[in-house]
């Protein structure tokens, strides 16, 4: 084999591996970290041996975690610490300065008076994963429910804890006598890299990202992004720092200007991928034959390891003035390995603060309790609901609000999520008159809402009986306002679950989640990119001459063609009578009771036809989507029938069906 060709080998063998892993996850609901970690034990240097860990590789793990910590410098803002400073300076600084402190005492009574090793490993433990658990709080709708304000406060003060460990660290493996001047020495330069940049690097910062924006050029941006971050990072080296704390603080300086948007979105390809070789040159540090050979200290410490750190967390959570449900929730979501805990393990075992025999079992012990942490939190409410009593308590109080703004109220219209577009919409129902509840989590937006006389509550709109308090029964309609389409499937699947029979439109910010959302049984979509590129069409048409009234019928067929229920709408009691909206064809639902005569045999649409109303659907109880007239085959017992024409003709197509 030609010696280019085998230097491609084992990066080909890694990259198809990794692929192979990340897809097995993504179709086993897991994280990719635990497919990438499950790739470097397999093929690292002490298994399979397919995959060398080399210098060079080291080398592209450590730029990984660069990228790392300047995401997380992004995400520093004083506002936010300002407005979580319980969580974070509160619930996380006592979390993290009690794991530091049990692992010192813990390492006095066990090894003799070995802080250094205790207080590194104290480190360690401490830490979370942020990558696995915030992901799946966001793939969950929790980052806004009171856990998820929890777990990212203690998380966001890991991450900023981080920042001194990597300088304390390797001080630890000098000699005793020396540790304390060396870890001075190490705050000082800390201190004052920390101050010029702070005082000097938002202005120049923000000028010089000004000067390249201004350019207006994808690349150029892009490679003064990389240029930010590695120039930061190799300064703070030069310093004796490490390369991490440059781009945590790079990232800090930018999250201070006004590109702060643009440079996540360009650096979040490279973060993955880098973070990716990360984890995978993590499963290469693991040593399979030592981890078996000591399977029991391996299980004693996983077991040590999330026992300890669940209660001491869910403890913490409850002196914190957290209830029950929460606090073990929190618990659970915290009780792991995390990141940058290999980090500062591979840190303090490459210096020797830590030795093999104990650095090999606790990293395959972090690395199993990476593996549980998405089972769970997937079973958290489960659990909670079986050990904490009070929970039931606060999930009746919570249905009783949302009830309470419902429980007078008929043909309303729900509104899940009370955003910019869920806002636009109550406004606009008010105007007419229209009775709504919107569901919503975020705290503040709905506090301030309430406050100013909307119809709005904490609920979450996935659980069935937020739903069902609400008044889903008997809305007139729901509309659901989430840009992800997951969410917003997942959403129209539960209502319809729930009553059949009602409308729901529903948001799609992309055309392809337009059969998503169709094939859950949305009534309707309003697809965002229609919408603006009409609004586009239609002003351009305008301004080139031709007439408004051309214009305004050419948006109207283009609607008519993706809307079909445009052509009618559902009158509500509550409208007023309008002699020329009669003559306007209108949709009318129709439900087919036990006695209706047109049950048993199939929808006769052409006599329907002949009296000039069109059938639009039939929609089944227990089916996921409407019916077309054609598919609906033999009438049911409970399947509602939409028709479409005027009123009229309507109250005759009514009693064809229900009468004969």
């Amino acid at each position: 084999m030609e010696p280019a060709a085998a230097s491609l080998q084992p990066i080909l063998i890694l990259l198809a591996a990794a692929v192979l892993a990340v897809v097995a996850c993504r179709l086993l609901a897991l994280p990719p970290i635990i497919g990438y970690l499950a790739v470097g034990l397999a093929l690292g240097p002490r298994a399979l041996g397919a995959v060398s860990s080399d210098a060079m590789t080291q080398h592209l793990a450590e730029i990984g975690v660069v990228f790392l910590m300047f995401s997380i410098g992004l995400e520093f803002s004083l506002s936010k610490l300002r407005v979580m400073r319980r969580e974070v300076f509160g619930l996380g600084l006592t979390q993290v300065s009690l794991t530091i402190a049990a692992c010192v005492a813990l390492a006095f009574v066990a090894g003799g008076g070995d802080w250094q090793a205790g207080l590194a490993v104290g480190g360690v433990v401490a830490m979370s994963s942020t990558a696995v658990v915030s992901k799946m709080l966001a793939e969950r709708m929790e980052l806004d429910t009171p856990h998820g304000r929890s777990i990212i406060g203690v998380l966001l003060f890991q991450d900023l804890a981080v920042v001194p460990l990597l300088i304390l660290v390797p001080v630890l493996s000098q000699p005793a006598d020396s540790i304390g001047a060396a870890i001075a020495l190490g705050m000082g330069k800390a201190v004052i890299v920390l101050g010029v940049l702070l005082f000097a690097g938002p202005r120049l910062m923000r000028a010089w990202f000004g000067l390249v924006a201004r350019r207006k050029s994808t690349e150029l941006f892009m490679l003064n992004v990389l240029l930010v971050i590695l120039a930061m990072a190799f300064l703070t080296s030069l310093a004796g720092l490490s390369l991490a704390l440059g781009a945590f603080l790079a990232g800090m300086l930018i999250s201070e200007t006004e590109y702060r948007y643009r440079v996540e979105d360009e650096i979040k390809p490279f973060r993955d991928v880098l973070l990716g070789l990360f984890f995978v040159t993590v499963g290469m540090m693991l040593d399979p034959q030592l981890v078996l050979e000591n399977a029991w200290q391996v299980l004693a410490l996983l077991a040590l390891l999330v026992g300890f750190k669940f209660a001491l967390i869910g403890l913490l959570a409850r002196a914190f003035g957290l209830p029950a449900g929460t606090a073990l929730r929190t618990a659970l979501a915290l009780a792991q390995g995390g990141e940058f805990g290999f980090v500062l393990l591979a840190q303090a075992g490459a210096l020797g603060v830590v030795g093999e025999a104990l650095g090999q079992p606790l990293l395959a012990a972090m690395v199993l309790s990476m593996i549980a942490t998405p089972f769970l939190i997937n079973a958290s409410n489960r659990i909670v609901l079986r050990f904490a009593g009070s929970e039931w308590m606060l999930r009746s109080l919570e249905m009783h609000r949302v009830a309470v703004q419902a429980l007078e109220t008929e043909r309303h219209v729900i509104i899940l999520g009370y955003g910019r577009n869920g806002q636009h919409i109550a406004r606009l129902l008010e105007a007419e008159g229209v009775r709504y509840v919107a569901l919503d989590l975020d705290p503040e937006r709905v506090r301030e809402a309430a406050l100013a006389g909307d119809t709005v509550v904490f609920a979450d709109s996935s659980r069935r009986e937020s739903l069902i308090a609400a008044g889903v029964l008997r809305a007139a309609a729901v509309v659901v306002t989430f840009a992800e389409s997951a969410e917003a499937v997942r959403a129209v699947a539960h209502v319809l679950s729930l009553n059949p029979s009602v409308p729901v439109i529903a948001r799609a910010r992309e055309d392809a989640d337009i059969a998503r959302l169709t094939a859950a049984g949305a009534s309707e979509i309003v697809p965002e990119a229609l919408e603006s590129g009409l609004m586009l069409a239609s002003h351009t048409l305008v301004w080139v001459g031709v007439p408004l009234s051309r214009v305004v019928r050419r948006v109207r067929a283009v609607r008519d063609e993706q809307y079909g229920l445009l052509r009618g709408l559902f009158r509500g009691a509550s409208e007023e009578a309008d002699a020329s909206d009669e003559a306007q064809p209108r949709l009318h639902a129709v439900t087919l009771a036990g006695n209706a005569r047109a049950l048993g045999r199939p929808l006769d649409v052409a006599a329907l036809e002949e009296i000039g109303v069109q059938v639009r659907a039939v929609r089944r109880p227990g089916a996921r989507q409407r019916l077309s007239p054609q598919d609906a085959g033999v009438l049911q017992a409970g399947d509602v029938v939409v028709l479409l024409g005027v009123p009229e003709v309507l109250a005759a197509a009514e009693i064809v069906l229900l009468q004969g």
